[in-house]
């Protein structure tokens, strides 16, 4: 047996050395940026230790979620200082399951029902509002304030509602929202709290004197590992929370809606399997077939979370990167002004930059579509600010027809703007000074 292992962990590693060889040989080159070469507004960013990780999991050929899922876990919610993390197959679905999870019926009265309202944007990415529309609650749309881009706090008040449950907002591009106003209104009205975090991994806020990673400060935060936000997996998200009720429901409705709470691939973690009495089943009947939610399977692979474990190391470079490029961008589009709304952090805050946002003034002459097309053209990757305004899209022509398929706060006139008038550069850590510096010249070239 011991013969048997010496010989494994031989074998093991004499690919790994292959495999970083291979990596040496395709990906360790940087070639020297010239002008006009493209500039993404984001890319991975990784060297032999992600491929290391991930080549030892695959080696394992446990193609579910295993040790290295587990391990990431952990790592994360000592990142975060946060009690409970768990894994799932991307940002979009770590928003379906921190909402979902405010569904169940073990929340009694708390629980969010059909019809019931859920406070958000309309400036932001389609899936923080995704799960609030599938489920049949009634989204209520804010404005946002400029030059910060999040939520418009003094619109709060006036969305309220009888029905009221919970409010979903996401941290714009990696600036906190005023989360000591979001939360003081979610505590005065007994509301769920739902921090989109995806954009923001690593930003923090002055809660009552205390700074706190955006996240944890709601009853339930979530992450994206896809490869243009702050860390990667290639495809994964997360879900994070400081409430071991809500983490358990969570789990269930990423976990087939089961209500056993054993790992993959493991039996009768509560030591009672079959000795329970579940609805109108019989009494001993097998707690790993018991399903308390109408659930889903979105679990992610060992060999993704292995990424992760290597990307998470990286982590305080990757956001000290982001800041140094954002501010870099900041002081040398300073000045333009008269052109443009630059980008403002929130008070109280300490943001881990996503990308670079710019309102063009159009009372000047100038347009979005003029500026990005000189951009994209002089090899400069842009992005709008996602939906710009998720209502204006096709996917709500039917909900217009309903009833109350969703309701909103004014006008929207920032968002309005948003969606006519800005867009967005990027600020990941594979960008140099080089680049950073051709951009501003760029920006700066356009009259």
């Amino acid at each position: 047996m011991e013969q048997c292992a010496e010989q494994d962990q031989a074998l093991r590693e004499e690919v790994i050395r292959a495999a970083i060889a291979y990596y040496e040989y395709r990906h360790a080159v940087r070639k020297e940026f010239k002008p006009g070469d493209r500039i993404p507004y984001a890319a991975r960013v990784f060297d032999e230790a992600e491929i290391t990780a991930l080549i030892d999991s695959s080696l394992d050929f446990w193609l579910t979620t295993g040790r290295y899922a587990e391990r990431f876990e952990r790592m994360f919610e000592q990142f975060l200082e946060v009690q409970h993390c768990s894994l799932t197959n991307s940002g979009s679905s770590a928003n379906l399951l921190a909402f979902m999870a405010l569904t169940s019926p073990k929340l009694g009265e708390r629980r969010i029902m059909k019809g019931d309202e859920v406070i958000t944007v309309a400036a932001g990415f389609p899936t923080t509002v995704a799960p609030i529309v599938q489920f049949g609650a009634v989204p209520v749309f804010v404005d946002v304030s400029l030059p910060t881009y999040n939520i418009d706090v003094s619109q709060l008040e006036a969305a309220l509602s009888e029905t009221t449950k919970a409010v979903m907002v996401a941290h714009t591009l990696g600036n906190p929202f005023d989360l000591s106003s979001v939360k003081a209104f979610c505590d005065k009205y007994n509301l769920w709290l739902i921090e989109d975090n995806c954009d923001a991994l690593g930003a923090r806020y002055l809660y009552k004197n205390e700074w706190r990673y955006t996240g944890t400060i709601g009853h339930l935060g979530t992450s994206s590992f896809y490869p243009p936000h702050h860390m990667t997996m290639g495809e994964g998200g997360a879900v994070y929370t400081n409430e071991a009720t809500l983490n358990r429901l969570v789990e269930s409705f990423r976990d087939w809606g089961r209500d056993c709470w054993c790992p993959s691939g493991k039996d009768n973690t509560c030591s009672n399997r079959f000795g329970q009495v579940f609805g109108e089943l019989p009494l001993g009947y097998d707690h790993k077939y018991v399903y308390s939610h109408f659930g889903y399977n979105l679990k992610l692979t060992d060999m993704q979370a292995a990424i992760g474990c290597a990307q998470i190391q990286k982590l305080p470079y990757f956001i000290e990167s982001r800041k140094k490029n954002w501010k870099m961008l900041r002081d040398g589009l300073a000045g333009c002004e008269d052109r443009y709304i630059l980008p403002e952090p929130t008070e109280s805050s300490d943001p881990s930059w996503f990308g670079f946002l710019l309102t063009v003034r159009s009372d000047n002459g100038l347009s979005r579509d003029r500026v990005v097309n000189h951009l994209e053209k002089n090899g400069i990757q842009t992005r709008m600010l996602f939906a710009g305004n998720l209502i204006k899209h096709p996917c709500f022509d039917e909900m217009r027809r309903e009833a109350k398929g969703f309701r909103v706060v004014g006008d929207l006139p920032n968002t309005n703007k948003i969606v006519q008038d800005t867009f967005w550069i990027g600020v990941y850590p594979g960008l140099n000074i080089e680049m950073i510096t051709y951009i501003i010249d760029k920006i700066k070239a356009i009259s």
